[in-house]
């Protein structure tokens, strides 16, 4: 659509005056699942553009939360911090904190037992494939692909 972005600006003020913006989904008037502001994901969902935005501000989100709860998290090569970022998508942050033999062995560089803890874990339990290719990512410190 040809907007100058001064009238693209008001288009979205307009907007935004009538669609409260609104963090998490709710039904909305019509009966609707909807975010944001006004986006009805029933009908139109998000694209794999807007899914993959939003996976890198989770990603963000998860590394921040991470270096401020470990003080060792910065010095973990780029591989075991994908680890543990990968966690926290199944876990949430607090949920990998309760990974307490896990953190305790990655704070003394012990990959061999966090790997170990890993694969005992509940989560291992639920999503066996997935824990067990962070484990071996964890133990080798090698990127393996999820697909």
């Amino acid at each position: 659509m040809d907007m100058t972005p001064d009238n693209r600006k008001k288009l979205r003020d307009l907007i935004v005056g009538s669609e409260t913006y609104k963090q998490f989904p709710y039904t909305d008037t019509t009966g609707h699942l909807t975010i944001g502001i006004g986006r009805n994901l029933d009908d139109r969902g998000v694209s794999l553009n807007e899914a993959l935005e939003m996976l890198d501000n989770d990603i963000t989100y998860f590394a921040n939360r991470l270096n401020h709860n470990l003080d060792f998290f910065t010095q973990l090569s780029d591989v075991r911090r994908m680890v543990l970022i990968s966690m926290c998508f199944n876990l949430g942050v607090v949920g990998l904190l309760n990974f307490k033999k896990m953190l305790a062995a990655l704070a003394s560089g012990d990959y061999e037992t966090a790997a170990n803890e890993i694969v005992d874990s509940k989560a291992h339990n639920q999503t066996g494939e997935r824990y067990d290719r962070l484990a071996d990512m964890m133990r080798t410190d090698e990127y393996v692909n999820g697909h």
